[in-house]
């Protein structure tokens, strides 16, 4: 799966938050957006403004491609019920996400590298997808050899970070569990997002 080489600090700065959670926060040198002086941005059309709320959501999942938000949308137009709904919660409980949301990594990004790299392991099995779809049930853990690895002790010491109510967390053994599919208002975005619009942006050019 490819992977985002971009750069994640100008990527902050245009929405205005350290959307990644990095430690070293980009907005604390580099408060003007991006571009030449920071320069006033002209007021967006509907269509930018839909296209921006896409953006954001893919940022806050790992910089997520194109190919992989549409066809995550397509799976939750074929569910009974919300559809924005059932988009956010299959985007929530990605393997890579959850390992996140658990603490076992300190951003998205290194959270994706960590179940790439076979470091994770879902009711006991390696598995290295990181678009997995974690059910309500499945237990989430670190690969025993790799429990002593600092960044991920460093990342379960950070009291900053708090684990979402929809999972539990067992520090003494790297894992934890999801205990029930979330609703878009418990999810723990770092900037607010418009779920109504990306759907309807979707619906439309899809």
């Amino acid at each position: 799966m490819a992977r985002f080489i971009g750069n994640k600090n100008r990527i902050a700065r245009r929405f205005g938050v350290n959307i990644f959670g990095r430690a070293r926060n980009p907005l604390l040198h580099k408060q003007n957006p991006p571009g030449m002086h920071g320069a006033r941005r002209r007021k967006k059309s509907d269509y930018g403004i839909q296209l921006e709320e896409k953006q954001k959501l893919k940022a806050v999942y790992g910089m997520l491609s194109e190919k992989q938000l549409v066809r995550t949308y397509k799976k939750a137009l074929k569910l009974a019920g919300n559809t924005a709904q059932h988009f956010a919660a299959m985007l929530e409980c990605r393997l890579d996400n959850v390992v996140y949301r658990l603490k076992l990594a300190s951003t998205i990004f290194a959270a994706q590298q960590l179940v790439s790299h076979g470091h994770i392991l879902v009711d006991g099995k390696k598995v290295d997808r990181r678009s997995f779809q974690v059910s309500p049930g499945m237990v989430i853990s670190v690969k025993e050899k790799s429990r002593n690895v600092k960044a991920i002790q460093a990342s379960l010491d950070n009291s900053m970070r708090a684990v979402p109510d929809y999972l539990t967390l067992d520090k003494d053994t790297c894992s934890g569990q999801l205990m029930a599919v979330p609703l878009p208002e418990q999810m723990p975005w770092p900037i607010e997002i418009r779920l109504p619009e990306i759907c309807d942006f979707l619906a439309h050019t899809t």
